[in-house]
């Protein structure tokens, strides 16, 4: 029999034990094909140059993340894939096979596991392209045409980028083969597995762990100012490390503490799962870590999806207070202009206020000039009035002044301080800092502060007085109509008009479903990795159930040992997931300002319900695998 026959006949007899790989390669392949469809689509035509562009550098962004993520899965399943095949394939050895053959015959064989992940992923990539593009405009709410479109180049580079990443661990599995011995391949699913961990070496890691994991979760919620990006990075380094180390140290530490101890042993059966979990770690300690902290990663994904849309939305808002701003050098010319916009529209509401234009700096860089515009506390508080806003400002002192900030998509700086100004040789005291849009689409473009009236009039003559108008119209959609009659009017020294149908920041909101999206692939590479290993697990542990029921131990107590064991198994994780999680997020909120808690929790809620289901089929599946079910021996 040759050997393509021979694999052909292996993949079909054990193609069962195939699925959860097959389906889970096929997934990020379906994923990073449409993300590919996609970007070769008429719709980034239709987004114009700039959105088109951004949203293009978003997905290869995103490409990038999943092809990196295809590596190390394909680098774990392959890896978990030939631990499970080498005791097989090693009888061929006592066959004839040389090792060789043997390598070549694996070869053969994971090779049609991932033609058939591959041509899967594909497959149903372009029988879902459209309702993928669909779902990712709908939650993006862009407005564009859609049309049933694949692309060629779509197939093409998102089949080699899996194409190359599956061949590389096909041939270091092949090298691992030849250059093994019968006994290697033989025993090879039962290495380092039932070996109890040296205590004394099981504290240190768990100590080590901890502090590592707690340094990670001080660098993540760590107020730097510019620093904030160099400690999200190190946090990401330190949380990682501290979790690998906990799997490895702590944890084991607990169980073999709880083992030692009679009293809890030798209750309720647990002598049937808990050793075999403690044997276990050794092997599967690092599975668990990697599981933590793809659940971490989806976690993030989700929440900094969640915050760019709410960010955009209130950019949105904040930009759209007003429809009209016109400047003038002259004063009192508000029935004027309303006169004039009347003409063409209705208007909903309007204000007015005088700013005064002067040199400054802050206090920290003397030597930087920049242009401040002052505004007299009064006149805020009855712009506030006027466009229906809130207004809980305090009333500043002649030497304090109000930051009026504005929005940001992303901030760096998460420290609540306040920097000081320097106008006229005089350092000033911001004592608050509000985001609230007063003064609108302007309040983005300008440095703005709120002085005292008796400062403002002080500095009157040190700087250029700018009177500024703002209109509210009932039908933004009519904006136009009124432009032409503004700026020909004698005393319009400029003005800016503010379309709420506005696209630039579309590329933005394409984030929100694409972190869906990857929240998506990550849960369920993570729910596939634990799939994966106990699927293989239960296969090595069939014969010790055997034993177990010749003893006279009933299918009942075996079960509910095992549903204890996988139960842990899920639930470790898990915990460790959702406490780290809280400072992902919370890291995330702080230069975002905004609050994710609510998102986290959701999160969590999803991923619990998703290992619900996993954990039910786990149990099920295992205990066919282990022949709990069999009726005879």
């Amino acid at each position: 029999m040759s050997l393509a026959k021979l694999s052909i006949m292996n993949f079909k007899a054990s193609f069962k034990n195939y699925v959860s790989l097959i389906i889970s390669l096929a997934f990020t392949v379906l994923i990073i094909f449409n993300f590919f469809n996609l970007m070769d689509s008429s719709i980034m035509e239709s987004l114009g140059k700039i959105n088109s562009q951004n949203i293009k550098i978003v997905i290869q962004c995103v490409i990038v993340v999943l092809s990196c993520f295809m590596f190390f899965f394909i680098w774990y399943a392959t890896n978990v894939f030939l631990t499970k095949r080498k005791k097989e394939i090693g009888v061929y050895v006592f066959m004839g096979l040389t090792n060789q053959r043997i390598g070549k015959l694996y070869m053969l064989e994971t090779m049609l596991i991932g033609l058939v992940a591959l041509v899967m992923g594909i497959g149903f990539g372009i029988l879902i392209s459209q309702l993928f593009t669909m779902t990712l405009v709908t939650i993006s709410d862009i407005e564009v045409n859609l049309s049933f479109e694949i692309s060629l180049s779509a197939i093409l580079w998102s089949s080699l980028i899996y194409f190359i990443v599956y061949m590389i661990f096909v041939f270091k599995g092949y090298i691992n083969l030849v250059r093994s011995s019968v006994l290697d391949m033989v025993s090879a699913n039962r290495q380092n597995e039932y070996v109890k961990q040296n205590k004394v070496i099981l504290f240190l890691k768990a100590i080590l762990g901890i502090i590592i994991l707690i340094l990670g979760y001080y660098y993540a919620i760590k107020e730097g100012g510019m620093e904030t990006m160099a400690n999200a990075l190190l946090a990401v380094i330190l949380v990682i490390m501290g979790v690998y180390l906990l799997f490895g140290g702590f944890i084991p530490l607990i169980y073999q503490t709880l083992a030692s101890n009679k009293k809890f042993l030798y209750k309720k059966q647990r002598t049937l799962w808990i050793n075999q979990i403690i044997f276990r770690m050794k092997k599967n300690y690092r599975t668990y870590a990697i599981v933590t902290v793809l659940m971490i990663c989806a976690v993030t994904a989700l929440a900094t999806g969640v915050a760019m849309h709410e960010r955009c939305q209130m950019i949105h808002d904040f930009e759209n207070v007003y429809t009209y701003q016109i400047f003038s050098q002259q004063a009192n010319l508000q029935n004027e202009f309303m006169q004039v916009i009347e003409e063409h529209n209705d208007v909903q509401y309007s204000s007015y206020i005088e700013m005064l234009q002067i040199e400054g700096s802050y206090a920290s860089t003397t030597h930087q000039k920049n242009t401040f515009a002052l505004i007299p506390y009064s006149q805020l508080k009855e712009l506030a009035q006027d466009s229906h806003q809130t207004f809980e400002l305090k009333q500043p002192k002649n030497d304090e002044v109000i930051d009026l900030a504005h929005q940001y998509i992303l901030s760096l700086i998460t420290t609540d301080e306040l920097e000081d100004v320097q106008i006229q040789n005089q350092v000033y005291d911001t004592i608050q800092r509000t985001t609230v849009p007063y003064l609108g689409y302007l309040q983005e473009q300008v440095s703005f502060y709120c002085v005292s009236d008796e400062e403002y009039e002080r500095l009157k003559s040190a700087g250029a007085s700018l009177y500024v108008y703002n209109y509210k119209i009932e039908n933004t959609k009519m904006l136009n109509a009124s432009v032409n009659d503004i700026q020909q009017h004698q005393d319009c020294a400029g003005l800016i008009k503010i379309d709420p149908q506005n696209d630039s920041n579309q590329w933005i909101q394409m984030l929100y479903p694409v972190c869906i999206f990857m929240f998506m692939v990550f849960i369920f590479a993570s729910g596939s990795i634990i799939f994966m290993k106990l699927y293989n697990d239960a296969f090595e542990e069939k014969e010790r159930y055997r034993v177990l029921r010749k003893i006279g131990i009933s299918t009942k107590t075996l079960k509910a040992g095992v549903q204890k064991e996988l139960l842990l198994t899920y639930i470790v994780p898990f915990v460790l997931m959702c406490l780290s999680s809280y400072f992902s997020v919370h890291a995330l909120a702080n230069m975002m300002q905004t609050d994710l808690l609510s998102v986290n929790i959701l999160s969590v809620g999803v991923i619990a319900i998703f290992f619900v289901v996993c954990y039910g089929l786990s149990v099920v599946i295992y205990c066919q695998n282990a022949g709990i079910y069999e009726k005879g021996f």
